[in-house]
């Protein structure tokens, strides 16, 4: 059965993190005490701070180190001794879908964001940011496209033609973190000018998101090809990965064979075929081991 998929949803999936978080960090260094590290706390009425030296992201202190140290009478010891340094972090270019995805899986209030090239501190991102960032897109949405009334035949009324087919590919590049969502976005905006009604693009971005993630993360190259017609938009998404030995398995919610440094990036949580089949009228999954999946997708007008 086809989901709705709320614009709020298809935002989470277009909004990159460096997009809304925020870039003023209160940090504090190495070196610091913990006292000095108190007088911070205080001063700026905050409860944890990253530990940051020339930019690079160390660590993470708490009030409640501060507390503890208080009871045991470590005001002088210094901030690189007792913080935390196993720092689960977010990247800058990752999709904001990901930023939720990561606080649903954790009691954490926020977290630290870093660029992906060099590891430099950029920001923070807590829950109230992605509520802010996605109502402040929203509203700029609604202004430019929702509030425009589309309907999905709207470029076909305007083509005289015995039949109509309009073909589009999009190339994904494997391992490549950076641009991943590129297609997808791509194919959105197209979709968008073309005067697909909204609730269909975004499930298509929806659908296609998760399928060009699965070609970043398990294949060398990969590609969609959208052919768009009247009454339906067809999507094959083809790559050259090691195959899916059990497709049943892979559908599974929660499944996945994502390797542990890309499941701690926060992908790979085996959500995606699921997330297709939910916002598909159709799901064709063709694989085999050695073979690359051929994922056939139509999206009814």
């Amino acid at each position: 059965m086809v989901e709705n998929v709320s614009i709020i949803h298809e935002l989470a999936y277009n909004l990159r993190i460096k997009e809304i978080i925020k870039k003023e960090v209160i940090a504090v260094k190495p070196n610091n005490s913990i006292g000095d590290l108190r007088n911070i706390l205080r001063e700026k009425r905050i409860s944890g701070a990253p530990v940051v030296d020339e930019g690079k992201l160390l660590g993470i202190i708490s009030i409640e180190d501060v507390i503890n140290c208080l009871a045991s009478g470590e005001i002088t010891v210094s901030v690189s001794e007792k913080m935390t340094k196993d720092v689960e972090v977010l990247y800058d270019d990752d999709s904001l879908v990901h930023a939720i995805e990561k606080f649903d899986m954790s009691n954490y209030g926020r977290f630290p964001v870093v660029s992906r090239q060099d590891g430099r501190l950029v920001g923070i991102i807590t829950k109230g940011d992605i509520v802010h960032g996605l109502l402040e897109r929203l509203e700029s949405e609604y202004h430019t496209e929702e509030i425009k009334q589309f309907r999905a035949s709207h470029i076909f009324d305007d083509i005289v033609a015995n039949k109509i087919d309009i073909v589009l590919h999009y190339y994904v590049v494997g391992n490549n973190f950076k641009q991943a969502g590129e297609a997808s976005s791509g194919l959105k905006k197209t979709l968008t000018r073309l005067g697909i009604h909204p609730s269909i693009v975004r499930r298509i971005v929806v659908a296609s998101y998760e399928a060009e993630m699965n070609m970043v993360i398990f294949a060398d190259k990969g590609q969609f090809v959208a052919n768009i017609q009247p009454h339906q938009i067809r999507i094959n998404a083809i790559d050259c990965g090691p195959g899916i030995p059990d497709i049943k398995q892979a559908m599974e919610i929660g499944f996945s064979t994502a390797p542990e440094w890309v499941r701690e990036m926060g992908f790979g949580a085996g959500l995606g075929l699921n997330n297709i089949q939910k916002c598909a009228d159709t799901l064709e999954i063709n694989s085999r081991v050695g073979k690359g999946p051929r994922v056939k997708m139509v999206f009814n007008m």
